[in-house]
């Protein structure tokens, strides 16, 4: 049986993954293991350790951290996306029209971006 804490941790590896446009293959060439292992890792059935985490995190430049986001507001339901379904339905990073955005988002020179985050956060106050 997978172990939430598991899954919740592949999950922020495939999210990162395709935030930053990587593909399975580039990943594993860059931690130095074949790609089936990372899809093991990103649906949970295989646990990583704690060195591959820190390759993992080195290669798609987050801290180790960043794979624990989220997961102490659930640990007790042993449900990884209650807290994230409380304000989103869903997985909402799951969604690859949700990642374009993001993606595109980040794409854009950060003063023009602010710009636009304050655009998009007085739409949505009025909406």
């Amino acid at each position: 049986m997978k172990h939430p804490v598991d899954v919740h941790v592949g999950k922020r590896i495939r999210q990162r993954r395709w935030m930053v446009g990587m593909t399975q293959q580039q990943l594993a060439e860059q931690v130095g293991i074949k790609f089936q292992q990372i899809q093991k890792y990103e649906t949970g059935m295989n646990r990583v350790s704690a060195s591959r985490l820190w390759d993992i995190a080195e290669s798609l430049t987050v801290p180790v951290a960043f794979f624990f986001e989220g997961i102490s507001d659930t640990a007790d339901t042993g449900d990884a996306n209650s807290a994230a379904s409380s304000v989103v339905p869903g997985d909402i990073l799951a969604d690859k029209e949700a990642l374009e955005l993001v993606r595109s988002y980040y794409a854009i020179p950060e003063n023009q971006r602010r710009r636009l985050f304050e655009l998009a956060r007085v739409l949505s106050e009025v909406a």
